[in-house]
């Protein structure tokens, strides 16, 4: 049995689309160079504020909400303020911000706390964590809207 033939008409296989890579080659270049200054960030906070064993990890949590407020505040000045240049978002949105955030690790200390014994623990950072991003990019765009452009939404 062969695959079914996929190919969208009119567009030719990938061997041909190289200008495609080449165009976004720019764009990958500028999230991992971001992406590597935002998680050095983040591991440097880490070492600055270590979690005890069985603790509440608070250098995980602040990274996490203070990332989503700096995002809040980026796409707003990227969107309504600035006529921001094609690498700019990819650079500090997608790298270095996406870099500093880390809700990979976020799960990590929830099986960490919950390992350890402490599930109601666990249980309030993860929700804590989530509503406290979620309240940070909307505060913090609705705040950067409103003193930068002087509207309101």
């Amino acid at each position: 049995m062969t695959a079914p033939e996929t190919r969208t008409r009119g567009v030719p296989p990938a061997p041909h689309r190289r200008g495609e890579w080449r165009a976004q080659a720019p764009v990958v270049a500028v999230v991992a160079v971001g992406g590597a200054l935002g998680a050095v960030a983040r591991y440097a906070l880490t070492l600055a504020w270590p979690t005890p064993p069985g603790g509440f990890p608070w250098a995980t949590f602040w990274t996490n909400v203070s990332g989503c407020a700096a995002m809040g505040v980026l796409m707003v000045l990227i969107t309504e303020v600035w006529a921001a240049h094609r690498l700019l978002r990819p650079f500090l949105g997608t790298g270095v911000l996406g870099g500093f955030t880390t809700f990979s690790t976020y799960a990590v200390d929830i099986r960490g706390l919950v390992d350890a014994g402490r599930p109601g623990l666990g249980l309030a950072y993860l929700a804590a964590t989530l509503c406290a991003a979620l309240a940070a990019v909307w505060l913090a765009s609705a705040a950067a809207r409103r003193v930068l452009t002087g509207r309101q939404r």
